[in-house]
């Protein structure tokens, strides 16, 4: 297996990102020897390019707001579900391969918390590139869909045919449009309301630990080195790992 010489966040802001801290966890137990970490501040595409151009070798990247539709964009490919982002990156021998794990990342939380998408209603708040990823996934599991106008409107894609009448009751809820770093989310009826956000105080037992382990790991089995899949951690592994170096 060949690791990359850098690996690390992308995005702004991004100090609180556990991302690069990941990395060097999931690296220890696959033993993937030294490879540098990064923390790229950007605020879009151009400042991403410049920044990574100066990284000589291979590179695994995780990208954050405000770089995931620009980034895919400015990389210019195809865009086969409505998602129009990527966060997951790979650039070897000047190459780039990209995977969106923020949505399956959010299916499996889900499940570690014991709901199952399938006949489950999500009511989501917002319109952006995590917003799309979610409602794709849940839609693709069979999972039913409550969009709440926030910043913006869920634009229409594949999910469409899961959109059900707000008038029912949801069993889970999250508003995407809670600010980076921790910030207060809009309270949204349902029987459990979770966030993704985290910040400096973050503890393992946040649904945001969950979801940023998850999306990390299914990043590592479907981007950066599914030939590794059978000896990445379990969610559980990573977040008790992650917990004793807090």
């Amino acid at each position: 297996m060949d690791y990359p010489d850098f690996w690390g966040v992308a995005g702004y802001p991004i100090s609180h990102s556990l991302t690069p801290r990941l990395f060097e966890i999931v690296g220890g137990v696959l033993d993937s020897g030294s490879v540098k970490t990064v923390f790229l501040e950007a605020r879009d595409a151009d400042e991403f390019f410049e920044r990574v151009e100066k990284l000589e070798g291979e590179l695994w990247i995780s990208c954050t707001s405000p770089l995931k539709n620009s980034v895919w964009k400015a990389l210019g490919f195809e865009d086969e579900d409505g998602l129009q982002a990527v966060n997951q990156l790979v650039r070897k021998d000047g190459e780039w391969e990209v995977y969106n794990s923020d949505g399956r990342g959010f299916i499996m939380a889900s499940r570690h918390i014991g709901l199952e998408p399938s006949g489950s209603i999500l009511r989501i708040r917002g319109g952006g590139s995590t917003a799309r990823s979610i409602a794709h996934s849940w839609s693709k599991e069979g999972g039913h869909i409550i969009p709440v106008r926030g910043r913006r409107a869920l634009t229409r894609g594949p999910w469409d045919v899961s959109i059900v009448d707000d008038s029912l009751e949801a069993d889970i809820s999250v508003d995407l449009d809670a600010e980076a770093g921790g910030g207060e989310s809009f309270p949204l009826p349902a029987g459990r309301q979770v966030s993704i956000s985290y910040g400096e105080d973050w503890e393992v037992g946040d649904f945001a630990m969950t979801m940023v382990v998850a999306q990390h790991l299914e990043a590592w089995g479907m981007l950066f080195a599914p030939d590794m899949i059978d000896g990445l951690p379990s969610i559980d592994k990573l977040l008790e790992l992650l917990g004793e170096v807090n």
